[in-house]
């Protein structure tokens, strides 16, 4: 049976689930390809738990870590609230096709209400297809303003 709920930082068990699944998707050609770094294994929850605005979700099979979301409360100023941003979606190799996305994001979207969130956003690879078609059927869609101007593109600069 799957359990879902919201990752306690301060468990150890917690803790070592969401690093080590976060390790799996950033080893992943979805993630990235590369294990993450020491220093990132070492300090990630502890800098996770510093920021109220960010939350987990963690999926459990029996005792097995399963599946994790991690996300960032940011702010919508065109609607004056709170937005959630889903900013990793993980589920073992060998969970996938059962649901589990599904379920953690009915938990995402349950804290997301309760914070008094107006939306969710993510990002997904286009390349990302059995991803993309997950987050079509929950009801997400690409983000326009004018139709005539087209689909907004996420975009980075990296400071390092």
């Amino acid at each position: 049976m799957i359990v879902v709920r919201r990752a306690r930082y301060d468990d150890p068990a917690d803790a070592a689930a969401l690093v080590d699944l976060l390790d799996a998707y950033a080893r992943d050609p979805t993630g990235g390809g590369a294990p993450l770094a020491d220093a990132v294994r070492a300090s990630l929850v502890s800098a996770l738990a510093a920021r109220p605005f960010i939350f987990s979700v963690l999926a459990f099979d029996g005792a097995m870590p399963v599946g994790l979301v991690n996300a960032i409360e940011g702010f919508s100023t065109f609607a004056c609230r709170p937005l959630v941003n889903v900013h990793d979606v993980v589920v073992r190799a060998s969970h996938r096709g059962r649901g589990i996305a599904a379920q953690m994001f009915a938990e995402v979207e349950a804290i997301a209400r309760e914070r008094g969130a107006c939306k969710l956003t993510l990002e997904v690879l286009a390349g990302n297809r059995a991803a993309r078609r997950l987050y079509e059927r929950l009801g997400f869609d690409d983000y326009r303003l004018d139709p005539a101007l087209g689909a907004a593109q996420f975009m980075q600069k990296w400071l390092e």
